[in-house]
């Protein structure tokens, strides 16, 4: 791993981990039913803050994504094959979370599945992936400039529980109460 590789054009750079995630996703977004899409896009409840905070994350992760498409996969390397494997930990968490989501009635809060062990499965898997992105590039710039970016999605996590507990109640708290934010652990 460099603090910052060689970047440039190529067929073969960290784009193509990130360009099979929007793929999937993308498909995934336009196949599911609209109030599912609708519900895991509801900011219902949150305050200014957090919408600052959660801007300041998504330019933070701008920044990450804009390095690892310019930045070449470390293919033949270690860290390319570790990269690889925790992108690939992160994808299918990301997927099966999707689904267990996409599973759950529109009125009710997901808790099927990966929600069992996280109130948060999409964005823990979310974060391996990119972890795993940045790693396959084999920059530290990027691990760097993603784990800020986390701290600040920790906020909207916060939002989107408001917006779940002003959607569901007391069923929702429930749920909080039973299962951590984030795998295992918080």
């Amino acid at each position: 791993m460099e603090l910052l590789p060689a970047m440039k054009l190529g067929w073969l750079n960290g784009w193509l981990m990130l360009a099979l995630f929007f793929l999937v996703f993308g498909i995934l977004i336009l196949v599911f039913p609209k109030e599912i899409v609708a519900k895991l896009y509801n900011t219902t409840g949150w305050s200014r803050n957090q919408r600052i905070l959660t801007s300041t994350g998504k330019i933070l992760s701008a920044a990450c994504m804009i390095l690892v498409i310019f930045t070449p996969l470390k293919i033949g390397q270690g860290i390319f094959i570790v990269g690889s494997v925790v992108y690939l930990l992160g994808f299918a968490g990301m997927v099966v979370a999707l689904f267990n989501y996409r599973n759950t009635p529109a009125d009710q809060p997901a808790t099927q599945g990966l929600y069992r062990i996280s109130r948060n499965p999409q964005w823990v898997s979310l974060a391996i992936m990119s972890i795993g992105t940045c790693m396959a590039v084999g920059s530290w710039a990027a691990v760097l400039l993603f784990a800020i970016a986390v701290l600040f999605y920790h906020f909207r996590l916060l939002g989107e529980e408001q917006a779940c507990l002003n959607s569901y109640g007391e069923s929702y708290r429930d749920f909080m109460k039973r299962v951590p934010r984030y795998f295992l652990f918080f």
